[in-house]
């Protein structure tokens, strides 16, 4: 039932015009609907869905997903990959250890497994990481990884993505982890293995969904990503979500928001 809901989706979307496909080039697809979801949850901006099979990017505010923004969390990704790589960390029960100073988080305020690491999106874990790997082997790597937007100097390298010019947009964030995916990128298949497994955040016996939350603020205004894939039985599709609140917005519930937009997106296209 679910395919079939997929498919007549798709049929609609062609014959009616708002779909575009030429051989070899992706499509555009509006979808409103995504609209009024935003604004169910009191936020604005942009849900960006990828259909890899069919090619066609489904988002109800292209121009919003090519914008750039800071990765915030969403860099743990390629870090994990970069530290995996150099060998920075050995595998995903590596060792991160707390030095016994006040962090942000109390989850954060213990030693923490690298996975662990990875789930509770541990900052100041992520960025003693990026300083052990360092200026230049975290330039020439994400070079290699044509992980794209990253300016910083020496200076910065444990801060770059959380603050200062880096961007990165919705579509690029969706194109790197399809490259990431289907093993076009310069790394071992050990390191995609692990990082793969990190990643995972919800198995059914319908589909495996797989993801990576981020929150920026650069002068006083909150964004805030959630990045990731869905694999299904005949599929795989990619999703990068970038929000804001608007005025009257709860902050307490900016962290599960972003989650559950997209989840709730990917719910009504028939996919979860």
């Amino acid at each position: 039932m679910k395919a079939l809901r997929v498919t007549l989706v798709l049929f609609w979307l062609i014959i009616s015009g708002n779909a575009c496909l030429s051989q070899g080039q992706p499509a555009y697809t509006d979808y409103p609907e995504f609209n009024s979801l935003l604004d169910s949850f009191n936020l604005e901006g942009s849900i960006l869905i990828y259909d890899s099979e069919n090619e066609i990017y489904y988002s109800n505010n292209f121009q919003w997903a090519r914008e750039g923004h800071l990765p915030a969390s969403t860099f743990k990704i390629p870090n994990s990959i970069i530290a995996l790589e150099t060998g920075v960390i050995e595998n995903d029960s590596s060792i991160l250890r707390w030095n016994g100073e006040k962090r942000a988080l109390k989850v954060w305020e213990k030693d923490l497994k690298f996975y662990e690491a990875f789930r509770v999106s541990c900052v100041p874990c992520y960025q003693e990481i990026a300083g052990k790997i360092g200026y230049e082997r975290m330039k020439s790597w994400l070079a290699r990884l044509d992980y794209p937007g990253m300016n910083f100097e020496e200076s910065e390298i444990s801060k770059f993505w959380l603050e200062g010019d880096s961007r990165i947009s919705q579509m690029q964030q969706v194109d790197f982890l399809r490259r990431f995916y289907f093993s076009e990128l310069p790394v071992t298949s050990r390191t995609e293995s692990i990082v793969k497994s990190i990643m995972r955040v919800d198995k059914t016996d319908r589909y495996t969904l797989s993801g990576k939350t981020g929150w920026g603020i650069r002068d006083g205004k909150n964004n805030a990503w959630y990045v990731g894939f869905l694999e299904t039985k005949d599929n795989v599709w990619f999703f990068a979500t970038n929000v804001v609140p608007k005025e009257g917005f709860d902050m307490d519930n900016f962290t599960q928001a972003r989650i559950e937009i997209t989840k709730t997106a990917l719910k009504r296209m028939g996919l979860m």
